[in-house]
């Protein structure tokens, strides 16, 4: 029944031109074409679209079938046979019917699909949309442009395989459709580089316009998520990586700079743009896709036998700054972990002791210290937590001795996590002690010029009324530095500057004894009505729990047992910060008594 409709209409429309074309009987082709090959008549339907006669009418009503053939492939995919016939009809379709059309059916196909059968789809229709493309004579650039916008929109629904077993296995097809996107944009490319005198052909500007913002959107995803480690032995070969290769290669193709690439955020702070030419610069170099590729030219070497290798460490660390602060800033492992490759392979590349202070004027030197903080102490992952503490101390160790210095004081003084602080604390211990080592003479870790940076370690943020348990590590290292003074330094010697005036130590000492003896007292009060609590539950057998709160947090439910353990934890910290705070001021008092008899003996020699 459907078949003999299906002759009825191309019968009655044989030898009309496509004005005098009903729209009955577009839908009446469409829905008895559909009914065939539901029917199981593909073949005869590809016979009747052959026959020569009929050419005509399927040059304007072809187009309709693209649906109903897609629809039939991806339900009968696994009847070979069908599938195959389903296919030369596409071809057939694809070969003869207008281009206009077929653009707009094959896009709306693309479009329209979901779930499972986005990459089935993607794969059966690109070749057939780069036929109707090339075909174009009008409006070529923008059918371009709509094309590889529709076509990235729906490769960003497939999940991007993390590992390598789940790039092997591709369960979403995303690296077969990843292979396919770079044979369907090859033709395009070629054109551009193939046109010299971009001037006197304004279209081959525009399609170099329209590839250049697909390949932006490509470096951003799939690529800045997919992993992209080299080959390894017995797994087969990456294809996303190589994927991310012909991308580079295509914007070296098109005409993109890589090195002016990589260093669009300093041309365009430099540059006095308006604020809408500044948008738009955003818009076409996002950082994002710029920061992806930093990370496969740097990281990943794809590409980087197309970039210069006449620039410095110290330069390239400044360049990718920018792209390391925006990585790092990410909440996802696969793009944080590529903003900390990035930064540790920027910053082994320069010697230590060797990055001058005056880099620290640079924007975001220090502004992604204080982002690698927040992962340090934020991220949920505890193996990036420890690689970001591994690279906090590689860009500490990398700064001269000023460096350092002006450094540690910027991070005291802008970051207020206790461990952080007493990690930096512990850091600046260390410089002191290299200092003070006969040969160094580092003057920035020794004498007055010290002194500025004590008084910003040795002090505590709210006085007596510091939470002591909360910023026990800040205040533990404190003290150890300030043990670690006293004992190495003598007061004739001086050579930290601590004896000059001791009126600022007892600035810290004073209100942490004052803060310890009510911390240990309200404690105490605790434990004995914990203790006193437990009596009355043993009395009635019953144990209940019940929140405590310490160092400022809510922690979880407990028993009184457990509160009481906790309880006692703490006040066994503030015994060892009781205890070394007493030593130092025993050491103290011992140095200044044998300080003053050494003046006297050299008085009396005189």
């Amino acid at each position: 029944m459907a078949l003999e409709e299906l002759q009825g209409v191309i019968k009655r429309c044989q030898g009309l031109p496509e004005t005098e074309f009903k729209d009955e009987d577009h839908s009446i082709f469409q829905s008895a074409a559909r009914q065939c090959l539901e029917d199981g008549h593909a073949a005869e339907l590809l016979k009747i679209l052959q026959d020569k006669q009929n050419k005509d009418f399927v040059i304007c009503m072809g187009w309709n079938l693209i649906g109903p053939v897609v629809n039939c492939i991806l339900r009968d995919e696994q009847q070979i046979e069908n599938s195959e016939i389903c296919s030369k009809i596409l071809d057939r379709v694809i070969e003869i019917s207008n281009p206009k059309e077929l653009l707009l059916g094959l896009l709306e196909q693309i479009e329209d699909v979901f779930g499972k059968n986005i990459s089935k789809v993607i794969l059966l229709l690109l070749q057939p949309l780069q036929a109707v493309l090339l075909k174009m004579k009008h409006k070529k650039t923008y059918s371009v442009g709509l094309s590889l916008a529709t076509i990235q929109r729906q490769l960003s629904k497939l999940p991007v395989p993390i590992n390598d077993e789940q790039r092997i296995q591709d369960e979403h097809e995303l690296c077969k459709c990843c292979t396919a996107v770079s044979s369907f944009v090859k033709p395009f490319v070629d054109e551009v580089t193939q046109t010299t005198n971009s001037k006197r052909n304004p279209s081959n500007n525009e399609l170099k316009e329209e590839l250049l913002k697909f390949f932006m959107k490509i470096l951003e995803y799939p690529l800045l998520t997919a992993q992209l480690q080299p080959l390894t032995k017995g797994i087969e070969d990456n294809s996303l990586r190589a994927f991310a290769a012909e991308i580079v290669v295509y914007l070296v193709a098109i005409g993109e700079s890589l090195p002016v690439l990589m260093v669009h955020p300093l041309l365009q702070s430099r540059k006095k743009l308006q604020e809408i030419d500044a948008l738009q610069e955003d818009i076409k170099y996002p950082t994002n896709s710029l920061a992806s590729l930093a990370y496969l030219l740097f990281v990943q070497h794809i590409g980087i036998a197309q970039f210069p290798a006449v620039y410095s460490p110290r330069y390239l660390l400044q360049v990718n700054l920018e792209y390391i602060s925006a990585l790092i800033s990410k909440t996802e492992e696969s793009m944080l972990s590529k903003g900390l490759e990035l930064y540790e392979h920027c910053l082994l590349a320069i010697e230590d002791n060797t990055l001058s202070h005056n880099y620290l004027e640079i924007k975001n030197i220090l502004g992604v210290p204080q982002e690698l903080v927040k992962v340090m102490t934020l991220c949920p992952f505890e193996h990036m937590r420890k690689w970001s503490l591994k690279i906090f101390q590689q860009n500490i160790d990398k700064f001269d001795s000023e460096g350092k210095y002006k450094l540690f004081r910027c991070l005291l003084k802008t970051t207020h996590h206790a461990g952080v602080q007493g990690y930096i604390i512990q850091n600046i211990k260390n410089q002191i002690d290299l200092a003070l080592k006969v040969s160094n003479g580092n003057m920035w870790f020794s004498g007055q010029q010290l002194v500025p940076l004590l008084h910003l370690v040795l002090s505590l943020p709210e006085g007596a009324e510091t939470d002591l348990l909360q910023n026990t590590d800040r205040i533990m290292e404190s003290l150890n530095l300030l043990r670690y003074l006293v004992i190495r330094d003598n007061e004739w010697e001086n050579q930290t500057g601590l004896w000059t005036d001791l009126f600022w130590i007892e600035k810290f000492l004073k209100p942490l004894r004052t803060g310890l003896n009510m911390s240990k007292a309200h404690y105490e009060a605790e434990i004995r009505n914990k203790k006193d609590n437990r009596k009355i539950k043993d009395a009635s057998n019953h144990e209940t729990r019940c929140s405590l709160t310490v160092g400022g947090k809510t922690l979880p439910k407990m028993t009184n047992a457990m509160q009481l353990e906790v309880l006692q934890s703490a006040l066994y910290t503030f015994d060892v910060m009781e205890s070394i705070q007493a030593r130092i001021e025993e050491l103290m008092e011992l140095k200044m008594k044998s300080g003053t008899e050494t003046k006297n003996v050299n008085n009396s020699a005189f």
